[in-house]
């Protein structure tokens, strides 16, 4: 069997569920990381029908789309699988996944990427491990325009923000409470552990948001899936913005 090619963005979080999930099935694989923006050219280049990551060449396929790339792992190599064989236990890891690619991953995208254009120069933070040649000081000076381009190209606006951290609170009600009952966090990582837990992990390089989450039930499964996320954001958000969390966090 042929060895992968994942192409990815450095700090990107389905791309880095992806791996996990290589690593998890023991595929041997290479990581292209690409520069922000301009990936999308280089992953149509490559014969991709999109332009987004992750995007996996293997095994003769080209795959976009973490829970497509996650099916087709599981089609390719089916031990150990990403999937519980229990009926009721399948829906739940189903739901639970679907719930962190349809709403979570981009909530969190809007939210970092409103941040780092607060604090510019972290943006260079998530580059450690990386595959670009670029280092961190060159990146924290030439960044802006891939700041603003991102900004932009995700609709990170203070207004889908607000929207968000005041979501946030339910949001980690429902994962802690999948965290309880084994859906997530169990001793064996299934799908929705790779999806999920990469967006708590880079949701928690937030320095703003980092003491809120990481003592919940799913602040510690993340640490225990990802224990290493790269990226460091310092406080950027209003504090009016983070109200809703605090109160919670208070309430606790």
């Amino acid at each position: 069997m042929s060895k992968a090619t994942l192409y990815s963005l450095p700090g990107s979080h389905p791309a880095k569920g992806v791996a996990l999930m290589l690593d998890f099935k023991g595929i041997d694989y290479r990581t292209i990381d690409l520069m922000p923006l301009l990936h999308k050219g280089v992953v149509r280049a490559a014969g991709f029908p999109g332009t987004t990551v992750p995007a996996l060449k293997f095994n003769g396929e080209k795959i976009q789309n973490s829970v497509d790339i996650a099916r087709a792992l599981d089609r390719i190599v089916p031990e150990p699988p990403l999937l519980p064989a229990d009926e009721e236990a399948r829906k739940k890891v189903l739901m639970a996944e679907a719930f962190g690619e349809a709403e979570l991953q981009h909530a969190v995208r809007q939210i970092l990427w409103n941040a780092v254009r607060r604090q510019p120069r972290s943006i260079a933070t998530f580059l450690e491990g990386s595959s670009l040649p670029l280092p961190q000081p060159v990146a924290a000076y030439t960044s802006g325009p891939i700041i603003w381009g991102e900004y932009k190209v995700n609709d990170s606006t203070d207004e889908n923000v607000k929207s968000n951290l005041a979501a946030l609170p339910e949001w980690l009600d429902r994962l802690d409470a999948w965290v309880e009952d084994g859906t997530l966090g169990g001793d064996t990582p299934n799908a929705a552990d790779f999806q999920v837990m990469t967006s708590i992990g880079l949701l928690m390089t937030l320095q703003d948001l980092r003491p809120l989450v990481a003592d919940r039930p799913i602040g510690k499964a993340a640490m225990k899936v990802v224990p290493d996320y790269a990226g460091d954001v310092p406080p950027a958000l209003p504090a009016e913005w983070l109200a809703p969390l605090r109160q919670q966090a208070a309430a606790v």
